[in-house]
C-alpha cells in the first residue's frame, strides 16, 4: 500500500454509467446536449439582461449572477464526465479532485444563498413596493451579491479542507461521475464517523436554514397578494414568484435527497438519478423556467429575434 502522503501519486476514475458501449454513446449525446443548452440557455439571459436597460434592476441583476452561477456550475462538471464516458480509463488526480470539489461546493452554495437573496428582493418588491426603491440600493444589491459569493467560498474551503486532510492511500474508483463530498470521503483509509456527522450538520445548516427562510418570505408574500383587490394585480404578483420558487423547490429538493439523508443509509450504488438531476438537468430547466414564466424576458428575446430577423429578411427583398 502506498504511503498516504504521497497523495500527489493517488487518482480516482469514475464509475461508468454502463458497460454497454452504445449505451455509453448514447448518455454522451445526451449530457452533452443538456451541457450546450445549459451553456446557451444561461449565456442568453444574462445577456438580454446586460443589453436591456429595461431589465436593469435588481431582480434581474440577481437572476443574471444565477445564470452565471448556472454556466461555472455546469462547466465544473460536465467536461470531466464527458470525457470519462468517453473513455472509461479517465481519472482525475487528488488535487484535481479536491479542485472540482471546491468550485462544485462553492457554486451550489453559492447558488443557494442567491436563491434566498431573490426571495427577500420579492419580498420587498410586494410587500413594500412604495420602499422597494430605497431598500433595494444598487449598493445593498452589489454587496448581498458579493456577501453570497464570501459565504459560498468560506464553506466550500472548510470542506474541502475537511475531507482532503483524511489519508487516502490507494487509487479507488469514485462511486459517482464526479468528486461529490460523503463519495469521497468514503475513500478515505481511517474512521469518517466524525467527519460524516459534521458534514451531515453543515448540509442540514446550509439547507434547511435558507430554505426556511424563504418559505417565511413566500408566506409575507402570499398573504399580501391575497389581499390585491384587482385579478390583473394578483396575476402578476404571482407570475413574477412563481418562476423562482419553481427553481427553489427544485434545487432544494435534490440537494435534500443527496445531502440530508442519513449517511449509514447512503449508497451510490442506489442509482445516479438525483446527481444527474442536480448537475445536468436543473442548470438547464432554470433558464427554461425564467424565460418561459418571465414576460418581461421574453419579450427581449422577442425584440432581439426580430433585430435579427428583420435585416435578413430586408436584403432578401
Amino acid at each position: 500500500m502506498e504511503d498516504a502522503n504521497q497523495t500527489g501519486m493517488i487518482y480516482f476514475h469514475f464509475r461508468p454509467f454502463s458497460k454497454v458501449p452504445e449505451v455509453q454513446i448514447l448518455i454522451f449525446v445526451a449530457f452533452l446536449i443538456m451541457f450546450l443548452a445549459s451553456i446557451s440557455g444561461n449565456i442568453s439571459i444574462s445577456l438580454l439582461i446586460w443589453i436591456h436597460h429595461s431589465l436593469h434592476t435588481p431582480m434581474y441583476f440577481f437572476l443574471a449572477n444565477l445564470a452565471a452561477l448556472e454556466m461555472c456550475y455546469s462547466s465544473t462538471i460536465a467536461p470531466l464526465t464527458l470525457a470519462s464516458i468517453l473513455s472509461p480509463d479517465t481519472t482525475i488526480s487528488l488535487p484535481g479532485c479536491g479542485a472540482q470539489m471546491f468550485f462544485f461546493i462553492l457554486l451550489g452554495s453559492t447558488d443557494c444563498i442567491l436563491l434566498v437573496i431573490m426571495a427577500y428582493d420579492r419580498f420587498v418588491a410586494i410587500c413594500h413596493p412604495l420602499h422597494y426603491t430605497l431598500i433595494m440600493s444598487w449598493q445593498l444589491c452589489v454587496q448581498l451579491a458579493l456577501g453570497s459569493l464570501v459565504l459560498g467560498f468560506t464553506l466550500a474551503m472548510l470542506l474541502t479542507v475537511l475531507i482532503f486532510r483524511l489519508p487516502f492511500c490507494s487509487s479507488k474508483e469514485i462511486g459517482l461521475f464526479y468528486c461529490d463530498v460523503l463519495v469521497v470521503m468514503r475513500l478515505a483509509c481511517a474512521d469518517t464517523r466524525v467527519h460524516e456527522a459534521t458534514l451531515f450538520v453543515v448540509s442540514v445548516s446550509t439547507l434547511t436554514i435558507p430554505f426556511l427562510l424563504i418559505t417565511i418570505s413566500y408566506v409575507f408574500i402570499v398573504a399580501t397578494i391575497l389581499k390585491i383587490r384587482s385579478a390583473e394585480g394578483r396575476r402578476k404578483a404571482f407570475s413574477t414568484c412563481s418562476s423562482h420558487l419553481t427553481v427553489v423547490l427544485l434545487q432544494y429538493g435534490c440537494g435534500s435527497l443527496i445531502y440530508l439523508c442519513p449517511s449509514s443509509s447512503y449508497s451510490p450504488g442506489r442509482g445516479q438519478v438525483v446527481p444527474v438531476v442536480y448537475t445536468f438537468i436543473t442548470p438547464v430547466l432554470n433558464p427554461l423556467i425564467y424565460s418561459m414564466r418571465n414576460r418581461e424576458l421574453k419579450d427581449a428575446l422577442k425584440r432581439e429575434m426580430m433585430r435579427f430577423l428583420l435585416p435578413q429578411t430586408q436584403r432578401v427583398l
